[in-house]
């Protein structure tokens, strides 16, 4: 007779010495007596490749070093959390996280959020504000001679004098505020090889100066260090950026190119008595080089320790998730991804990428279905420059605003043959994507060399991919606000729109396009979101994915929304602030809730725009023109005896 043990689930199968330790009865399993680096992390720890903790652990633990977790640390009690591994060999590393603390933190309306997706339970009050400070100061007062690492997005998007949202305020780079020795900004890989590969041969970790991607503060008696390879750029102090709003988004433009050059220059700031010194980053990461950190031995699971106090919310939308590349050439000038991680697509190799399809299909409570195969842009997989040496010269922020550069290669194709290689693992019902796609790389109208691919990928995501709705960004619909948002016309979504609309007739599918839209963006007038609500609702949207322009560091619209002008011309740009105004621009995307009409009526007739009113709200039955209310606004008007209580009161219009 032949018994058959039955099998444990995936996560069962391995052993607690299968994560990074987050106690030290986990790293006496390991036989260790003193760990080499301590990881402080605002995050709960999630052992997967798209959790920036699991990814600097797994590296340093390649290199051979011993490393724990400290995930999510009490900072209000005695500090138990902090000492319970004592001093590491060579340094603590601190990062607040997958966010920056006060976006996690805080609503665009600077209200509480009463969740953190990083928690189990998705429970909020895990971490400070201002993590990384918080952090670095506590680690300082209790091990002052053991060197802190700060990085992560919260560090790498606050390297140099910034403006913060939620102290209205600008702030020093956050060396300055955290007293941390070293900053690795963007995606942290090959800067962090780098330094285990110096510390191993006995450089002191003051000395780690010329490490491309990395911040250090030095007194401004000692100068700079001299490098024969790079050139420098001198920014405007912090303290003349605190007198001069103008100086500081002046420092923004050279702040933007540098990170998005392939070759940049050495960026040096004066700031409270030091040189902030910011070296220029890294190559953008090759094929292998992305392979081997996505190839990693992770266990694509949560720590054990985490099974009693509920999901994590983030993790669970992830989990099925698998990344093709890095990076983003869009340049919108309120996103922080080029900021992070780059402009150049650093792409992995589709043996990797199958690879993890494979890993994703074997994990607990996999049902069949990849929840997306993607990236910060979904359709930019192994897009590059034809020419790498027009690249090596461009200074630009995006390669595809204010036109798609004729040097970009846009192919689509492989793309596509992923996909469809993924759909034929025995495994896979279905793969979505779930990344947002840019929809004006899929249009002639916009991406005028385009080739058949683009078609070719359409036709394959929308018949194979899409989970009944494809959302998309085209933000906004006035000329002058998506110049700002370096964003293309919203003509072109009329034509993506129109392309959509003939595969979903074609395949009978009936699916959704949800586009999405941000409010209050630097720009915007009360007339352009009137108006933007009459376009969408002419094309039959009633629109769901919005939301209020949030200023975050490190972007061209934080700089606007801050100092009045924009970083690239100095020239005045009006900037919804308060919160009566944001609260009215947010409330036309709901013109299709009765309780909007009236006060939409109102609105509407302070800036006498009548025409917009007209189109926004049905139209009465029978043969007057206006809705009473406009004829009798316009008669009275005519007569110089409008009976509004907001006669002469009007708004100067726009155009």
């Amino acid at each position: 007779m032949i018994f058959y043990l039955p099998l444990l689930p995936m996560q069962e199968q391995y052993d607690i010495t299968d994560w990074l330790p987050l106690t030290m009865n986990e790293v006496q399993k390991r036989g260790w007596d003193e760990l080499d680096v301590v990881i402080i992390s605002g995050d709960a720890y999630v052992d997967h490749p798209a959790f920036g903790t699991a990814v600097i652990g797994r590296i340093l633990e390649s290199e051979g070093l011993r490393v724990a977790i400290v995930a999510q640390p009490n900072w209000q009690d005695d500090l138990r959390d902090f000492k319970k591994f004592g001093k590491p060999r060579l340094f603590f590393g601190i990062t607040s996280g997958c966010m920056d603390s006060m976006v996690n933190h805080y609503t665009a309306a600077k209200r509480k959020r009463s969740t953190d997706a990083y928690t189990p339970g998705g429970k909020a009050g895990f971490r400070p504000d201002y993590a990384v400070n918080v952090y670095s100061k506590i680690l300082k007062e209790l091990y002052p001679d053991v060197p802190i690492l700060v990085g992560g997005i919260e560090a790498s998007l606050r390297r140099v004098t910034h403006y913060d949202y939620w102290s209205d305020q600008l702030i020093p780079n956050i060396l300055e505020t955290s007293d941390a020795d070293l900053l690795v900004y963007g995606m942290g890989e090959q800067p962090l090889r780098e330094i285990i590969k110096l510390l191993n041969k006995g450089v002191p970790f003051h000395q780690l100066t010329m490490v491309p991607q990395t911040a250090y503060l030095r007194p401004v008696e000692e100068g700079v260090q001299k490098n024969k390879n790079w050139k420098d750029i001198t920014l405007n102090s912090h303290e003349t950026c605190l007198k001069d709003k103008k100086a500081y988004a002046a420092n923004f433009k050279h702040v933007e190119q540098e990170s998005n050059k392939t070759f940049a220059n050495r960026i040096i700031q004066e700031s409270c008595g030091k040189h902030l010194v910011i070296n220029p980053p890294y190559q953008t990461m090759t094929e292998k080089e992305m392979d081997q950190s996505f190839d990693l031995p992770y266990t694509r699971y949560p720590h054990p320790k985490y099974k009693k106090r509920g999901p994590i919310p983030a993790y669970e939308m992830i989990k099925f998730s698998v990344n093709m590349h890095r990076g983003c050439f869009g340049g919108c000038s309120f996103c922080t991804i080029s900021a992070h991680q780059g402009k150049f697509i650093a792409s992995r190799s589709e043996e990797s990428i199958l690879k993890e399809v494979d890993q994703v299909t074997q994990m607990d409570d996999f049902k069949g279905y990849i929840s997306d195969l993607g990236g910060p842009s979904a359709n930019m997989y192994k897009m590059k420059g034809i020419d790498q040496d027009i690249c090596d010269k461009c200074v630009s922020p995006s390669c595809i605003h204010p036109v798609i550069c004729s040097n970009l290669d846009t192919s689509h194709k492989a793309m596509t043959e992923v996909y469809r290689k993924v759909d034929q693992n025995p495994k896979v019902k279905k793969a979505f994507v779930g990344s947002g796609i840019r929809y004006d790389l899929l249009t002639k109208s916009y991406n005028k060399k385009a080739d058949d691919s683009i078609d070719e990928y359409m036709e394959q995501v929308l018949t194979r991919h899409v989970s009944g709705r494809l959302k998309v960004a085209p933000e906004h619909t006035a000329p002058e606000t998506l110049k700002i948002m370096r964003k293309p016309s919203f003509d072109h979504f009329k034509e993506f729109k129109k392309k959509f609309d003939e595969i979903d007739k074609k395949h009978n599918l009936n699916q959704q396009l949800i586009p999405y839209f941000i409010s209050s963006h630097p720009g915007c007038e009360v007339e352009d979101m009137a108006n933007l609500a009459c376009e969408t609702k002419e094309m039959g949207f009633e629109l769901e994915q919005v939301q209020d322009f949030t200023p975050t560091p490190m972007t061209v619209a934080t700089v606007i929304y801050y100092a009045g002008v924009h970083p690239y011309t100095l020239k005045p740009v009006n900037t919804p602030k308060s919160k009566k105004e944001k609260e009215k621009q947010n409330r036309f995307f709901f013109w299709y809730k009765r309780e909007n009409q009236d006060w939409i009526r109102n609105e509407l007739q302070k800036v006498d725009r009548y025409d917009l009113a007209k189109r926004l709200l049905n139209k009465p039955k029978g043969k007057s023109q206006k809705p009473k209310w406009l004829q009798e606004a316009h008669d009275n008007k005519s007569k110089g005896k409008s009976k509004s209580k907001n006669s002469g009161k009007r708004f100067k219009k726009r155009r």
